[in-house]
């Protein structure tokens, strides 16, 4: 019988959070080099450049792979002969892990997860509590499996209770183009069929645990009626000429992931989760030995890709920048910001439309007059960093609020993450403003274009205050332009139709 003392299930769950802030998996290194080398779009074969240029820089300095550190999601499976040597429950044994993960002094992650979600929304600060998920198998082990899920790929997350006789595929390909680029493809779908609607939902998650094997089952061929759909959704996605961070291309999903289980009769539930392009889970086993050993990878296992300055990419001096320059930008076109922005998401853009109503207007030391804002809500800094990783955040989350923003502020334009609403881009249009995209995924990478960091308001609101950046030559795309044309929508229309010319020919 098998021992599992507190302090090594604790310190394994401690040190799996941190193992996975900063390695990517290796299976999924891979599988997206191998989408690198066979890109043919310009704009998302540098988005996924960027992606494995990150990737590499985060093994190397131990800092998290997007800023986004995630809400902790952990399946336990406990052996029926397994006795624990703990005063906690597994659930307090797991929080504990993660509040310890969180306020790593080497390496601290974002806190993001909130208490009482209906209001007042309140950072928990330690990122507790985490989702767990606890089932009792035969055996003396305990197996863990440990996922940090960021919010934009979580809020892609659907289901339906279709009819007996309906197709999951259809579906499945209807659904997908409505969900955006805020999950950052290329990334993995992993879907639930069956059981009751929470069981398809729990399915779904746990699926994304997998190793990406894609390939070894395109050459192997089908074994049965789940291999067949996870071939025929993987092919019929990537038809669909989303691409790398919805700007179109050729692969938007590296893997299908299906687990399925008995159902009622009259019943198909389904449900889909997205895993964006900052995966990040790994499994370990304890058997009463010690806490578990996580093998770190070989920074050979990182493939040598490079990001080049081409003579395409304009170089923007955002202290001198003037509206008719910003209408000469065309979509797709890429851009190196220099100069001073200020940040702000949600919590930011609620407080700032308050203040308005009850006609206080902007805190003192805050001007957007001819500015642009970052959509982000970055980790703190350690050492000699002016900030940690800072990456876009999902834009869409903004939009109720962009012509606020642009009506009443003399905002120029906005950085962000994936694609902008109808309601944003008309506002675009409207006051010949610009939306720019920054790679989701890349957060490291980005952060080292910030040259300098001061909060300059809502201090009180930790990531999403109000902060100043100087930045240099910070790498973004015009996804939507002045006369309000976007890149995600153009982008994916356009590779669509290519992708059906080459099936043709």
């Amino acid at each position: 019988m098998a021992v599992i003392k507190k302090a090594d299930f604790i310190e394994s769950v401690e040190n799996a959070l941190q193992f996975i802030s900063y390695y990517h998996p290796k299976d999924f290194v891979d599988a997206m080099h191998e989408a690198y080398e066979k890109e043919q779009n310009p704009g998302a074969k540098d988005a996924i450049a960027q992606i494995l240029i990150n990737s590499r820089m985060s093994a190397e300095g131990h800092r998290p792979v997007c800023q986004d550190t995630g809400i902790v999601t952990v399946f336990v499976k406990i052996g029926m002969n397994v006795q624990w040597d703990s005063d906690l429950t597994v659930q307090q044994m797991v929080d504990e892990g993660v509040r310890r993960a969180y306020s790593n002094a080497d390496n601290p992650l974002r806190a993001s997860v909130v208490e009482n979600p209906v209001g007042p929304r309140k950072n928990t600060k330690d990122n507790t509590p985490a989702v767990v998920h606890i089932d009792m198998v035969p055996g003396d082990k305990v197996t863990v499996d440990v996922a940090a899920k960021g919010g934009g790929s979580e809020n892609k997350s659907k289901f339906v209770m279709l009819n007996p006789n309906d197709s999951i595929l259809d579906w499945v390909l209807e659904t997908v183009p409505k969900m955006g680029a805020g999950w950052c493809p290329p990334g993995m779908l992993g879907i639930g069929i069956g059981g009751t609607a929470e069981k398809a939902m729990v399915m779904a998650k746990e699926s994304l645990m997998e190793p990406i094997n894609i390939h070894e089952l395109q050459s192997e061929g089908p074994k049965d009626s789940v291999e067949q759909l996870r071939l025929d959704i993987f092919n019929g996605v990537n038809k669909l000429g989303i691409g790398a961070q919805g700007l179109g291309g050729l692969t938007t999903v590296l893997d299908i992931k299906i687990k399925d289980c008995p159902t009622h009769a009259a019943s198909l539930p389904v449900a889909m989760i997205p895993n964006c392009a900052a995966t990040r889970h790994v499994h370990f086993t304890l058997d009463g030995s010690g806490p578990a050993e996580l093998e770190q990878p070989s920074l050979s296992d990182w493939p040598e890709v490079t990001w080049e300055v081409g003579d395409s990419v304009k170089r923007v001096n955002l202290e001198t920048i003037t509206r008719d320059e910003m209408e000469a930008w065309k979509p797709g076109e890429t851009l190196l910001l220099s100069g001073k922005i200020l940040t702000g998401r949600d919590a930011a853009h609620k407080k700032i439309q308050e203040l308005f109503e009850s006609g206080k207007g902007l805190p003192d030391g805050v001007d957007f007059a001819g500015k642009f804002i970052y959509y982000v809500g970055p980790v703190d800094a350690v050492r000699n960093e002016v900030v940690g990783p800072a990456g876009p955040t999902t834009s869409t989350r903004m939009d109720k609020y962009t012509n606020m923003m642009l009506e009443k502020t003399g905002l120029m334009g906005m950085i962000g993450k994936a694609e902008r609403g109808d309601v944003a881009i008309d506002a675009i249009k409207q006051h010949k403003a610009t939306y720019l995209m920054a790679v989701g995924g890349a957060a490291y990478l980005v952060s080292k274009a910030i040259k300098k960091s001061r909060v300059v308001a809502f201090e009180e609101l930790g990531m999403e205050a109000i902060y100043e950046f100087e930045i240099e030559d910070m790498p973004v795309t015009v996804a939507v332009d002045t006369n309000g044309e976007s890149v995600h929508k153009t982008g994916p229309a356009i590779w669509k139709v290519k992708l059906e010319e080459m099936a043709e020919a």
